[in-house]
């Protein structure tokens, strides 16, 4: 069962586990489920995809019940009149803040060749260091960070963290295989670090703002809480989700 957040007649929104597909691709034709079939065999209606997360991303997830609706609202996401705030762990210690203005080349089977600009904003919540040596170094050190894109190209935030060189946490295509192989053998945690934490919509039948927020996956919330990250989250109005009972 997806968890859903907002329904309303128009709308519905979920939050989306990591690791699951929104629909059908030719890059993953053997995976069975995806979010937008599941949504539609538990509503017993169909939805329509107003916007897209990455296979590995979780959080916020809005879909529209109408093709209608899901046009008016697209074209919102299209001329960034939509707010949306992400949280993701990344490697080193990021800058306190800053924006990161540098063009996307899509990928391969994109059919756009041309960079396409792309901003980035974001802000540092908290950082650790561990005493875990990773590549030449005798330690680790890590940021937890908000991240608000001002443009929507594909894996924007991972390609935009890569190019600063604090690699998303995770993240296999565009991450630090090192990076990941630690959080994964010494934590745990084999998941990418990128939470779609909040999205901001107008209601395009009701005028009215809507502010749509999903809980941290139970891995993350996991290892923020280890690295004793929960007040920053807190201070962020993040939703922290009870611990699992073990």
């Amino acid at each position: 069962m997806l968890d859903i957040i907002f329904e309303d007649a128009h709308f519905v929104a979920i939050n989306k586990p990591h690791g699951l597909l929104v629909h059908r691709t030719r890059i993953a034709e053997e995976k069975k489920e995806f979010a937008l079939q599941m949504l539609r065999d538990q509503l017993g209606l169909k939805v329509y995809t107003v916007h897209r997360l990455d296979r590995g991303t979780a959080g916020v997830l809005l879909f529209a019940k109408t093709p209608e609706a899901a046009s008016i609202l697209m074209k919102q996401f299209e001329e960034r009149e939509t707010g949306k705030t992400y949280f993701t762990i990344a490697r080193g210690y990021t800058p306190e803040s800053g924006t990161i203005d540098n063009p996307i080349r899509p990928d391969k089977d994109h059919q756009h060749k041309e960079p396409q600009p792309a901003v980035t904003h974001f802000t540092r919540l908290a950082t650790i260091e561990l005493p875990i040596a990773v590549g030449r170094y005798a330690t680790s050190r890590y940021s937890l960070v908000k991240v608000k894109p001002e443009t929507g190209r594909m894996h924007q935030i991972r390609k935009h963290f890569a190019h600063i060189r604090h690699y998303i946490v995770g993240d296999k295509k565009h991450g630090d295989w090192r990076h990941n192989k630690m959080f994964l053998e010494e934590l745990d945690c084999p998941i990418m670090l990128l939470h779609s934490g909040e999205l901001d919509f107008i209601h395009p039948y009701s005028g009215e703002l809507i502010h749509l927020k999903a809980p941290l996956s139970q891995s993350m919330a996991r290892i923020c809480r280890r690295f004793n990250w929960e007040n920053a989250l807190l201070g962020q109005q993040a939703i922290l989700p009870l611990p699992e009972q073990v």
